[in-house]
């Protein structure tokens, strides 16, 4: 083990470590001790060069800060593997944060800089450390990485289910360009690089046990160009075909889910809005089923000009055997409601069950399923799959639910067929951490729908589509007005559009 350098004593668990973890033959382990050894005094030279001059990457570097912030809210734990000097894992404001590199010039350059964080000499194939993390960082590091798969099964050491795993690795449109940029000395010279596609990242995501869950294009022009670069990479990366040009992929993974052990069932809060529904309560009652560990019925009265409120005073002494309580609303709109019935909940999942009955209760055990299935972290429901009741929606509501689905899908980056279904559920731990983070959107939403989605989509949470059949009403009139909430929708739209999309 003479090859190793002294100063570098991580580098003799390489081979020992790549062994157990994909069972390599030893003929490759030699070639990857030479890898990583090339890796760490070249990487040594660039944090020393840091020391007396700027690059055009400043520009780069910073663009890619702004987009992580977005993407992590402040005050969670944060590890950043392939961390340098460690000025993007203080860019997004960890609560408890980690940066690991095997340069040990990175690392003193990081420790000096920002003693509020921790940094660790260590080869991210060889990773040891036991801790779990929120997000876990990898910044232009799998083009670096002699063993990809190998790197992204050790990310299970310090990860959950509930984990994020967030990367980003220069586009193969760029290999050229860089190279040409290099030759020029207007980049720092590099050593020879995976160009990896998002298909690629995604198979190896597969292969270590991992969900690939999204994509996207960053940095579109990567200089200091104020007003310019602000346009190209805020509005223009965001547009096909000018975001093919784009020099960064980003990737957002967790681990790929498994089902809860049976034993952890949880209970569940079913939230029910509740205004001028007095005809429907009893049916509540009767048709909502138990579910998991237990099932609590969560009614918020908004002001009703009928008896509801009595109704569900009544039904709640006629059936002793249901946990239920009841809330009155002070504020006003649906977003109140749901709001105010979260904040009294008790389960472990929070649902909301529209008291209009156009979404029969017989179906929220679905929603429980795909919750403790793993299979999403925040359940939407879906009306405009199946064949609806003939007057369940208004041809114009239709269309509208159609184009707002279309444009919120492509503003949150996930598949989002129906806006705005009243049934969703989301673990509670989910939607504490969702209110927490509601600052960042202001108190927007009088439907309560996007407050949500909005905010699981900030989070990274796997949002899953639940198709369900919508019924017509049997009672009551609906309280939507279509052409005034149309317009807010258009206004929602926009607002996402500045607060997600175009940031």
């Amino acid at each position: 083990m003479s090859a190793y350098p002294e100063e570098h004593p991580e580098l003799a668990n390489v081979r020992r470590d790549a062994l157990i973890s994909l069972g390599d033959t030893p003929q490759t382990d030699v070639a990857q001790v030479e890898y990583t050894r090339a890796r760490v005094a070249h990487w040594d030279r660039v944090a020393r060069s840091f020391d007396v001059e700027r690059t055009w990457a400043t520009a780069y570097h910073q663009r890619l800060a702004h987009v992580y912030r977005t993407l992590i809210a402040p005050g969670q734990r944060v590890l950043e593997i392939g961390c340098g000097r460690g000025d993007l894992l203080n860019a997004v404001e960890p609560s408890y944060g980690i940066g690991i590199d095997f340069s040990g010039d990175m690392i003193d350059r990081g420790s000096a800089r920002y003693p509020h964080l921790q940094f660790i000499k260590a080869d991210a194939h060889t990773l040891r450390l036991e801790e779990r993390f929120d997000v876990v960082i990898l910044s232009d590091l799998v083009n670096d990485l002699w063993d990809v798969q190998a790197v992204f099964r050790r990310l299970h050491r310090v990860t959950t289910p509930r984990s994020r795993v967030i990367m980003h690795f220069y586009s193969r449109v760029w290999e050229a360009p860089l190279q040409a940029l290099r030759k020029l000395g207007l980049a720092r010279p590099v050593l020879e690089q995976n160009w990896l596609t998002t298909e690629d990242v995604s198979t190896l995501l597969r292969l270590a046990d991992f969900e690939f869950m999204r994509h996207w294009e960053e940095v579109l022009l990567p200089l200091e160009l104020p007003a310019i670069a602000s346009i190209a990479n805020k509005y223009l990366a965001r547009l096909w075909p000018l975001n093919i040009a784009s020099l960064a992929n980003f990737v957002v993974a967790r681990q790929t889910p498994h089902p809860r052990p049976a034993q952890l069932e949880p209970t569940v809060s079913v939230i029910v809005p509740a205004r001028n529904e007095a005809g429907n309560i009893a049916n509540i009652f009767e048709r909502t089923p138990e579910m998991g560990a237990g099932t609590e019925l969560v009614f918020v009265e908004g002001h009703s000009t009928d008896n509801t409120a009595e109704v569900i005073e009544r039904e709640m002494v006629r059936h002793p055997d249901r946990k239920s309580r009841m809330f009155r609303q002070t504020g006003r709109g649906k977003g109140d409601a749901v709001r105010l019935g979260f904040a009294g909940a008790g389960g472990d999942v929070l649902m909301i069950l529209d008291a209009d009955l156009t979404v029969a209760p017989e179906d929220l055990p679905r929603f429980v399923d795909a919750l403790q299935a793993g299979t999403g972290e925040f359940i939407n429901g879906v009306r405009l799959v199946y064949p609806m009741e003939k007057q369940a929606m208004r041809f114009f509501n239709f269309l509208g639910n159609k184009f707002f689905s279309l444009a919120f899908s492509w503003l949150l980056g996930q598949p989002v067929k129906d806006t705005l279904c009243g049934t969703k559920a989301l673990w509670a731990s989910d939607y504490q951490r969702i209110a927490s983070q509601r600052a960042y959107f202001g108190d927007f939403d009088p439907f309560g729908d996007f407050d949500l989605l909005f905010g699981a989509a900030r989070l990274n949470l796997k949002i899953v589509d639940l198709p369900i059949r919508y019924r017509e009403r049997t009672y009551g009139t609906t309280n939507i007005q279509r052409w005034r909430h149309g317009q807010l929708l258009l206004r929602m739209v926009v607002f996402a559009a500045r607060r997600i999309k175009f940031v």
